[in-house]
């Protein structure tokens, strides 16, 4: 538990030596709860804990029949995975990240990263990359785009900040979309980890689910255009 009881921790200790943790949450095209949930899955990654707290909206997330904490902490060798299906309200988003942080505090953390979306409409899928040190930017600068100047909101903003104050090497990876779910924004940011952390990682199968997804959105669209009544033409008045 953290010092912070709001927040509750419950795991089991990293086994890990200076591990890496990498953050997904919910927020623009779900692309840090979607990637990190695919990797997860796909790296056979094992659950080791759960984080709850009573900021969090009162749900209980499901998965055929079986109950499941909305963020959960995973963990394979020397990398942890925090991953969540919920959002995090910006009013809450200092204490959700100061608890984990706090929990955080007492491993040798090598680094942390914050994986989100950057709407930006454009149909690229480019990763914009920021690091918490200058010196940092040099390893990131090949894969992603450094982005000049700007703020990056939410619990991936708070999660960056803290890192900053506690002198903890974070990185933050925010995948181009728009804001619906965006497997293919989720598929570039796991592209630029899979480079710069060597991760034995199949992201074709998260591709096609893109395709799906998009397949189904274009094909809900035209049911709904096609379903639209038509306006009604009035007889309007002439004049002149």
């Amino acid at each position: 538990m953290t010092a912070e009881s709001d927040i509750k921790v419950t795991s089991s200790p990293l086994s890990g030596e200076n591990p890496i943790v990498m953050m997904g949450f919910p927020g623009s095209g779900l692309v840090g709860s979607i990637a990190l949930q695919y990797l997860v899955e796909q790296m056979e990654f094992t659950q080791i804990g759960n984080i709850t707290s009573k900021y969090f909206p009162p749900v209980a997330m499901m998965a055929k029949g079986v109950i499941n904490v909305p963020v959960r902490i995973y963990e394979k060798q020397n990398t942890v995975a925090i991953v969540a299906d919920i959002p995090i309200h910006p009013m809450i988003c200092y204490e959700v990240a100061n608890g984990i942080m706090d929990w955080l505090s007492a491993f040798p953390v090598r680094e942390v990263i914050s994986i989100a979306g950057i709407v930006t409409n454009e149909p690229e899928k480019r990763v914009f990359g920021v690091a918490t040190e200058e010196a940092m930017l040099e390893r990131i600068s090949d894969h992603t785009v450094i982005l000049p100047m700007g703020s990056i909101s939410g619990i991936a903003g708070s999660l960056l900040t803290e890192c900053k104050i506690r002198d903890i090497p974070g990185y933050g990876f925010l995948g181009e979309t728009v804001n619906t779910p965006d497997p293919r924004s989720s598929a570039a940011a796991l592209t630029v980890l899979k480079a710069l952390y060597d991760l034995d990682l199949d992201i074709e199968p998260l591709l096609e689910q893109a395709e799906e997804i998009e397949a189904a959105m274009h094909k809900l669209a035209e049911e709904v255009q096609s379903n639209e009544p038509v306006p009604k033409k009035e007889n309007l008045p002439m004049y002149g």
